[in-house]
Formats: C-alpha cells, structure tokens, sequence
C-alpha cells in the first residue's frame, strides 16, 4: 500500500496523497471489516444471544470437551512435525544446491494449490481400508484412517508449507556468510544451528509455528474426510460445530465461537511477542 501511495504521489500535490492515503486505508479497513470484523461478531452475538447459562452449557457438553481436547492433541502434534520439516527444509533450500531443488519447492507449496478435501482423499487411498498400505496395515492391528493417526496426517498434510514458507526466503536472504565463519573456527554442525542459524531466525520460526497452529485448530476439509466423523472419538471442533449446525444452531455457534477464541488467542500470542520484541522481529522480516 505504501509503494502504491508513492506511486500516486509522483508528480501530485501533497494534498493529493495524503487524500489517497485515506481513501486506500478507508477502503482497506472497509473490506476487512465487511468480510472478517462483523461476522466474527456475529458469531458471538448469536452464541450469547440465549444468555450466558446456555452458552456455558453447550461448551460443557462432553462430546464438545472431547473435540476440544482431540483440536489440542492433534494441533500438538502436527505443529512440531511441521516446525522440524520447515527447519530441514529451509536449511536444505537456502544453503545446499542439488539435483530437484526447483521440484523440492514445488512441492512445499502443493497443499496451498490442492484442495483439503482432495488432501484427505488422498491419504484414504493410501492409508485406507482398500488402500495402498490399508491390508498391511490392518494385519498389523494400525488403524489410521478413521483415528487419531489420521486426524495428524490430514493435519500436517494441509499445513506442512507454513513453517517453511516463512523461514527459505529469509534463510535465502541471509545467506550462509555466518555459518561458513563458524564452520572454519571449529564449530560443529549443531552448534552452528543453535548458535547462529536459530538465533537469527527464530522470530519468522515462531510467526510459521503460530500460523501453523491456527490453520492446524481450524482444518475442516482434509480431517472431515479421514475422521469418519465419529462424535466424542474423531470429531475435533470444526466437525463438532458442522454437526450441531444440524441439530441445535444456537450450540453450533457457541462451539464456533470457542474456536473463534482458540485462534484468536494464538494470533494475539503473535502479536504479543512483536510488540515485545518489535525491533528484534524487524530485523528478521
């Protein structure tokens, strides 16, 4: 927005920028608003609109605190996969060349392009009951689709560019001129990663593992597909709200609006932390 304002501020008074500065923020603030701030708002309105005896109740329900507590265990599952696989990856795109480098990022960012749906499909064909690996699998007493396993591939899957779209360009960026040094005086391979590459970008890792988090709590496609939507078992939140939409619309709501503050808790968390540390997370934008 700042290029486009310098844009329309060559060869125009500066009164003529200052009015399309206004008009672009105004605009943008409109948007947002329109599309994200009131129907956020919404959600809570209607989940309250019974009062809060009701509301309480309907996210007390055990099968509710069941998807909460499947939500959390699989975000705290999926979010650490995916923080190990963005370092690794990162590491690999920034400071290696090799043979597939161009078909290794093509391949991080495929779950933006594929649908979740499709996601899920995709693991039921391998990991299914007539899949790939399904007869193997169930002689072996595993059962991933249709349980917690499956729930967290689904899980990873959809969410595996995150982390790693936020660390290779700025590990691009950088360049390898810190560790190469480090690497002549001595320092072995893991010192170098947690003495000078995490430290210096640490801020973009924690900015992945949030954004990480929230799509992870949220994931509605790929999980619908693998759960089999078995209520208290595999129904984490956003199935949990899908169902009661269908049989009690004022608890879907209350349950959406839990959701709501998950994910806004963990965005508030980010934002937190660069208020805190706004100079330092600079630096490594």
């Amino acid at each position: 927005m700042a290029a486009v304002a310098a844009v329309v501020s060559i060869g125009q008074p500066a009164r003529t920028t200052h009015v399309a500065r206004v008009v672009l923020v105004l605009g943008a603030l409109v948007v947002l608003g329109w599309l994200m701030v009131l129907p956020l708002l919404a959600i809570f309105a209607e989940a309250l609109q019974h009062g809060l005896a009701f509301y309480l109740h309907a996210i007390r329900e055990p099968d509710t605190l069941g998807a909460v507590r499947l939500t959390l265990t699989v975000a705290a599952i999926a979010v650490p996969l995916n923080m190990v696989f963005g370092l690794a990856a990162a590491w690999s795109m920034a400071y290696f060349e090799f043979r597939g480098k161009a078909w290794l990022g093509a391949l991080i960012d495929l779950p933006f392009s594929i649908s979740p749906v499709v996601c899920g499909m995709m693991l039921i064909l391998v990991y299914g009951k007539n899949g790939w690996l399904g007869s193997w699998l169930e002689a072996h007493g595993l059962q991933v689709i249709f349980a917690l396993p499956g729930l967290v591939l689904a899980t990873v899957l959809v969410t595996l560019p995150y982390v790693a779209r936020e660390l290779i360009p700025l590990m691009q960026a950088q360049g390898s001129d810190q560790e190469e040094a480090a690497l002549t005086l001595g320092a072995s391979g893991w010192q170098i990663f947690f003495r000078v590459t995490l430290p210096r970008v640490r801020w973009a890792l924690l900015q992945g593992v949030l954004l990480c988090n929230a799509r992870a709590m949220g994931e509605f496609g790929a999980v619908y597909v693998v759960s089999g939507h078995l209520r208290g078992i595999t129904n984490t939140l956003p199935l949990q709200v899908d169902q009661l939409s269908q049989e009690n619309f004022s608890a879907a709501f209350a349950v959406a609006s839990l959701l709501a503050l998950l994910t806004v808790f963990t965005l508030a968390i980010k934002r937190l932390v660069k208020w805190r540390h706004g100079g330092e997370w600079n630096a490594n934008d």
